[in-house]
């Protein structure tokens, strides 16, 4: 990179600190006190936190540039600072241009709003005038590939869906710099593809695109340069094959026992003749203004005991409406559905987090919607911090999270409960490596204790090392049943035969 070439954001000295009793305004975990929860350690919440310490760089004009680093690594708390969001403790950072971010599912705040009303909701939120909204909406409408659901209220979404709107939104209300923090990590492949092109579309008539991702697959192919972050500093900048590189021969391995693997599908589980759940043409209608959409159609199949399933699919396939009727949120229209057992979902991060609530409150809030006694809840406190490796961090409110924390806290909440089946929707898309080596672990335990895991990903490679069996769904509807590595391939095959046919259109 030549240092001729235009500066648009440089930071020098940048730190940022979270001070002793940041969480004296948040009343609930007063109450939560009051009802009894033991109060941490005075000490501990008296010692400050640094996010960000000394860190230095600068970012080009017309470059991609890309952020990665294992969760709580300050990535977040960066982009915040970038934004104007956050005012650094120490240094300083000038940034010659009009931001405009897009944090996780940073769109569909409202969520009995629709679609399009939470696109003029955010683009207002953000200062931009109704006028230009009107110029953009047919625009976005048409990228994310929403169809009717875009005038559907955002609760009917599932979490790829909001990822597609939330970038629209942002790549097309003409930011000079455009933020990504773990955006499209639950995007589908071809939206992630569409997406890629977008972004180059946008380096070249605006300035710069910034990225934070967990998918080093995504930042090697798109990515100019990469950050590496790691504790609130800077590692390494350069070449993204080189740091990306570097930053992976630090992820600590779990540890693999002598009888096990952590690629389950090569385990002889041991596939009981029990069954723990079975549909039998399950159908789910929802009314789109004044026709029919079957999210679920005709669905039937057994899962027994012993099984880790994936579920695989684009963006509005129907995975998170079959995760629900799973859970019984949502109760078929036609067919009929039987579970044997206790189901813990973590839909996205629905595992009820509240922002204002410390991460220890929210694990206890969590355990009391579950029905769990609070004398069990405590029991399992320090192992849930333990495993989520945030133990330094329970005493934070969750608004301080970054997605990939929250998540980690997601995942070992619902895994620590024990439940007979566990289904996990999206919510490892924004864990690190390391974490998703241990949540591999983990759901290999869980696996020899007879319970059924349910795993909706976009990730083939996560879908292929973790899973027994593979169903793939479109428009609502089964297209593959199989064998974990026979189901991905076919996957795979199509949408690269997709992207060929939409290049020959074009």
């Amino acid at each position: 990179m030549s240092l001729s070439k235009e500066v648009i954001i440089e930071a020098k000295n940048l730190g940022v600190v979270y001070k002793s009793k940041h969480n004296i305004d948040d009343y609930k975990s007063l109450m939560i006190d009051y009802l009894g929860r033991k109060e941490s350690d005075n000490k501990a919440k008296s010692k400050p936190i640094w996010p960000l310490k000394d860190v230095n760089f600068k970012a080009y004009k017309g470059e991609i540039l890309g952020i990665v680093g294992s969760n709580g690594s300050g990535k977040t708390t960066l982009c915040k600072v970038l934004t104007g969001i956050l005012s650094p403790d120490e240094g300083n950072v000038t940034v010659k241009g009009k931001v405009s971010a897009l944090f996780s599912y940073g769109i569909g705040r409202n969520r009995t709003l629709s679609g399009r009303e939470n696109v003029y909701l955010n683009g207002l939120m953000i200062g931009i005038s109704k006028e230009d909204i009107d110029k953009a909406i047919d625009d976005i409408h048409e990228f994310s590939g929403l169809g009717d659901f875009f005038d559907q209220p955002m609760k009917k979404y599932s979490s790829g869906m909001r990822a597609r709107l939330g970038f629209s939104v942002a790549a097309h209300l003409d930011p000079e710099i455009l933020i990504l923090d773990e955006a499209l990590n639950t995007g589908d492949q071809a939206f992630s593809k569409k997406a890629a092109e977008k972004m180059k579309e946008l380096v070249g008539r605006a300035k710069m695109v910034i990225i934070v991702t967990h998918s080093h697959r995504f930042a090697r192919r798109h990515c100019d340069r990469v950050i590496w972050l790691e504790k609130g500093k800077i590692q390494e900048v350069g070449d993204p094959d080189t740091v990306i590189s570097l930053y992976e021969k630090t992820v600590p391995r779990a540890k693999r026992r002598v009888t096990k693997r952590l690629q389950l599908k090569n385990i002889d589980t041991e596939m009981r003749d029990n069954v723990a759940i079975d549909l039998k043409n399950v159908g789910i209608n929802f009314k789109l203004r004044k026709d029919h959409h079957w999210a679920l159609k005709n669905l039937s199949f057994t899962i027994n005991e012993g099984e880790v399933i994936g579920l695989i699919g684009r963006n509005g396939a129907g995975k998170t409406t079959l995760c629900k009727v799973i859970t019984q949120i949502l109760k078929p229209d036609e067919g009929e559905i039987t579970v044997n057992g206790q189901t813990t979902a973590l839909l996205n991060y629905g595992t009820g987090f509240n922002r204002q609530l410390s991460g220890t409150d929210n694990v206890y809030l969590n355990g009391m919607l579950l029905g769990i006694p609070k004398d069990v809840v405590e029991r399992n406190l320090k192992n849930i911090a333990e495993f989520a490796g945030l133990e330094k961090a329970m005493d934070r409110s969750i608004k301080r999270y970054s997605s990939g924390m929250r998540a980690r806290l997601g995942f070992s909440i619902a895994a620590a409960l024990e439940p007979d089946i566990f289904i996990i929707d999206e919510a490892l898309s924004t864990g690190d490596m390391s974490f998703q080596q241990k949540a591999s672990e983990k759901i290999q335990d869980m696996m020899e204790e007879a319970k059924a895991v349910i795993i909706v990903s976009h990730s083939m490679n996560f879908v292929e090392k973790v899973c027994t069996r593979v169903i793939w769904l479109d428009n609502g509807e089964i297209v593959m049943d199989g064998k974990a590595e026979e189901v991905v391939a076919s996957y795979r095959e199509k949408a690269s035969e997709d992207r060929a046919r939409k290049r020959r259109v074009n």
